[in-house]
């Protein structure tokens, strides 16, 4: 599977998607910081799937309509920062999609994820990811799962390396950094986590008007782990033989 995830910084990067669609021929384009009433419905053969609505600065998922069959869609309130309560710029911060996957004869939850700004703590960020593992474990408990997005954790990346493992949850990162400001003012601050697939690769796109770098994802479904954790779980297997 192949993923794009943008923040679009206030939606100044939107005429973006489109270009990004056409050049990598992604599966889902998981984007932050939207006006998710003025995003394109289409992006070539992907659709737009699910977007939050309560938000200043919105977050949606786009799946290709021809591999994926949606079956659920479920947008989530996670912890608020200072920031969160005075600014008012998010109250959703977790919009997840479960699809049946065609190329694989497999369900997969997609999410995309927007933590707290840097103002509020790495624990608060912490918390926010513990809460989206349970939403998605709600979903789709033991389902192959990625979640992708602005996770505003430059520092320490060791310690939330180690505390998404301890959820069985595996964490990629570009070589790279995925935020500039000014030229001057950069860090890695969007990241893939995920359950059931192969180790992911993360690549930074090269940015364009937002001050985050767009990131292409490539992921493999893990068939012989998903199975496993599909069985743990006590669920039907999801996987053919």
């Amino acid at each position: 599977m192949k993923l794009i995830s943008y923040n679009l910084h206030k939606h100044n990067a939107v005429t973006e998607l489109l270009p990004l669609a056409v050049t990598h021929a992604p599966d889902a384009i998981c984007v932050q910081e939207a006006d998710t009433r003025r995003l394109p419905t289409r992006l070539g053969s992907l659709e737009l799937v699910h977007a939050t609505t309560e938000n200043r600065l919105g977050l949606a998922v786009y799946l290709d309509a021809d591999r994926f069959d949606v079956k659920d869609l479920h947008v989530t309130a996670l912890e608020k920062s200072f920031h969160d309560r005075v600014m008012k710029p998010a109250s959703e911060r977790l919009v997840t999609v479960r699809a049946h996957d065609a190329k694989h004869a497999c369900d997969v939850l997609v999410a995309s994820f927007h933590a707290a700004p840097l103002t509020a703590t790495n624990a608060l960020r912490r918390q926010q990811i513990r809460t989206s593992f349970d939403a998605l474990s709600e979903i789709g408990s033991g389902l192959p799962s990625v979640m992708v997005g602005d996770f505003n954790y430059p520092l320490f990346q060791g310690g939330l390396r180690r505390h998404v493992g301890a959820h069985g949850f595996d964490m990629a990162r570009s070589e790279g950094a995925t935020y500039s400001r000014y030229g001057v003012l950069r860090g890695n601050y969007d990241f893939a986590v995920s359950r059931g697939f192969g180790r992911s690769r993360v690549d930074a796109l090269p940015q364009g008007r937002s001050d985050h770098l767009p990131i292409l994802v490539q992921a493999s479904v893990d068939r012989s782990a998903a199975t496993r954790m599909t069985f743990r779980s006590g669920l039907s297997p999801v996987l053919t033989a």
